[in-house]
């Protein structure tokens, strides 16, 4: 995880960038990471050479940063890297008898490799790019039939058979392809199968970075098709089994890049080896003994050499560098052992954080939704209040609109048996032309008919009343309710035996709690 003393989101897109390509690469952290970028003006280039030359402390990087030009001008990133590292540096100087330092050499950006003449210019050479292509064929089919001749002039060229060279013919690819063009045609010449060899399909740069990262051997061997020496030293040296098993052999930790000088990238390499005699063989690793992020050579090997010999000076080699890379790789392993222990208790703090986030947004959702409902029960239990208290003055306001009952010189009252709900049975008489909704609002307000001492009450405002009852005749069952019209007499005649039945049960506790309240 990040160090808290390293803000990600203060840096810029740019910065960020330089910083995932150095880290990808070096495998180092935020916090060693950061201040070196910075010294470098965040060239993460520069950084990734200081870093693997073991010199950033000792090299000002800030003023070869300066003298760097931006990552979009078209110059070559070898020159730019290779130009402003000392020759010798204090590392050099403190480096055991027997190490050489191994340089990385940065290969050349795919979009700079081929570069081809204006075409006014190539016009202007057309007629002498086919007088050397007509020669080259020529002494091509000469060189054939006479092998001795190229020998022969060889022999004059001073020099030739010490340096590495370059087949100008061949098209120039990026790294991977290069790679995988080298192999096919290794494979093709000498008839093995794939994998017969584990050459890697990539890059030096890349091969020298994944050595130094994983603290492997890097075994880096160089072909010059030009040198009769070469297919000997491919089919005795490497093809024979006793290497092909120890460089397949996990436990060895080897990675193995080829290449030919015929190619860019190998040419470079040749030269940044200091190269002077084909095949080449050197192997290559992390020396702690050195610095921190030195990588040197610890075995060389020039010319022809027979399988048991090359094996022997590797595996001395490898011994005698194996103590110290087995104490660093235990301190890598230390090291991102705390590196996990503190993840874990970082991602421990944060689960448990989260869980106590969580935990507090439930309470608070839970308070919140027991306040809502205790408002919602405060607000329902006040309009019950309300409504019961405006059913009560309505009650008492209705009782006194009600007629007496008529005397017995009125010879055709209706005379009406009520059962009321309480199982109380009430007889009364009602005028003949009196509606049926006296009748209802006798039943309603029948407990306040007979408190004569109460005062004049007026008819509850915004008050809508409902009666919660109908009045039913047993035999035969018949409803009498109000939404027909007529008067007592002509709905139920001039007597009537009738039953007061509750329509809406959901208030009846509400209405019995309002009459307990009113008592």
């Amino acid at each position: 995880m990040t160090s808290p003393s390293t803000d990600l989101s203060a840096l810029t897109e740019e910065q960020q960038l330089a910083l995932q390509q150095f880290t990808s690469v070096t495998d180092q952290d935020l916090e060693a990471a950061v201040p070196l970028l910075q010294k470098c003006q965040w060239n993460a280039q520069i950084a990734i050479t200081r870093f693997f030359d073991g010199d950033a402390e000792t090299v000002d990087p800030v003023a070869e940063a300066a003298r760097a030009p931006p990552p979009e001008q078209n110059a070559r990133r070898t020159e730019t890297l290779m130009d402003g590292i000392p020759a010798r540096s204090s590392s050099s100087r403190n480096r055991p008898a027997g190490l050489e330092a191994a340089p990385r050499v940065v290969p050349t950006p795919e979009n700079q490799i081929t570069q081809p003449l204006p075409f006014p210019f190539s016009i202007i050479l057309l007629p002498f790019n086919l007088t050397y292509a007509i020669f080259q064929r020529v002494f091509g089919a000469v060189g054939y039939l006479f092998p001795f001749l190229p020998r022969l002039l060889a022999r004059f060229w001073s020099g030739r058979a010490s340096r590495p060279s370059r087949d100008s013919s061949r098209r120039p690819l990026g790294p991977s392809d290069t790679a995988a063009r080298f192999i096919r045609e290794f494979e093709e010449e000498y008839g093995v199968t794939h994998g017969t060899l584990p050459f890697y399909e990539g890059g030096y740069a890349q091969a020298f970075d994944i050595a130094k990262r994983d603290l492997k051997y890097l075994l880096v061997v160089l072909l010059s098709p030009e040198h009769d020496d070469n297919a000997l030293f491919v089919r005795e040296t490497l093809l024979a089994p006793e290497f092909t098993t120890f460089v397949n052999n996990p436990t060895n930790n080897i990675l193995l890049w080829a290449g030919t000088v015929q190619d860019a990238e190998a040419y470079q390499v040749s030269n940044a080896l200091n190269v002077t005699r084909f095949p080449y063989a050197t192997l290559i690793v992390h020396t702690p003994s050195v610095s921190s992020t030195a990588m040197s050579k610890i075995a060389t090997s020039s010319g022809p050499v027979a399988a048991q010999d090359l094996l022997t000076k590797l595996q001395t080699a490898i011994q005698t560098q194996s103590a110290e890379l087995e104490r660093v790789r235990r301190q890598r392993q230390e090291q991102q052992a705390t590196r996990n222990l503190r993840q874990e208790q970082e991602s421990a703090y944060e689960r448990s954080l989260a869980q106590d986030r969580e935990k507090a947004r439930k309470r608070k959702e839970e308070e919140g939704a027991k306040e809502k409902a205790e408002k919602e029960e405060r607000e329902k239990a006040e309009r019950k209040a309300d409504e019961a208290r405006k059913l009560t003055q309505w009650r008492r306001w209705r009782a006194q609109s009600i007629p007496a009952e008529p005397g017995a010189d009125v010879k055709d009252a209706v005379r009406m048996s009520l059962r009321m709900p309480s199982g109380e049975r009430v007889i009364r008489k009602f005028r003949p032309d009196a509606d049926l909704e006296e009748l209802y609002a006798f039943v309603e307000c029948y407990d306040y008919l007979e408190d004569e001492s109460e005062k004049q009450v007026q008819e509850p405002a915004a008050f809508g009343h409902v009666y919660k009852f109908q009045l039913v005749s047993p035999m035969p069952r018949e409803v009498y309710d109000l939404d027909k019209e007529g008067s007592i007499r002509d709905r139920i005649g001039r007597s009537g035996n009738l039953i007061v039945e509750k329509i809406v049960g959901e208030d009846d506790e509400d209405e019995d709690e309002a009459e307990d309240e009113e008592s």
